[in-house]
């Protein structure tokens, strides 16, 4: 079965307070939905179009899985506390089998 993954990408940060709140509510969100988080900011090297912006990256053990947990009640929590305090690109792939 193929893993899941969020990928999170912050194009900006106008509120690092928000930015806590959500950190504090989404890491246990994540954990008790099964995720691993394997990125969370740290150097980037930006290439061809790429931009160099603060990256996240969480692991499932399904596609399925990281659906379910981003539909969570406990993450929609965190959401609601991040609100507008960041503009970021944020999505959910599935890995290679």
């Amino acid at each position: 079965m193929a893993k899941g993954y969020w990928v999170s990408v912050y194009r900006t940060i106008s509120d690092p307070e928000k930015l806590a709140a959500y950190n504090s509510l989404a890491g246990p969100a994540v954990r008790a939905a099964g995720g691993r988080t394997l990125v969370r900011g740290g150097r980037v090297v930006a290439r061809d179009a790429g931009i160099a912006e603060r990256a996240v990256v969480v692991e499932f053990d399904s596609f399925e899985q990281a659906v379910a947990a981003q539909e969570s009640e406990a993450y929609q929590e965190a959401l609601v506390a991040l609100s507008d305090g960041v503009e970021r690109d944020f999505r959910i792939v599935e890995g290679i089998e």
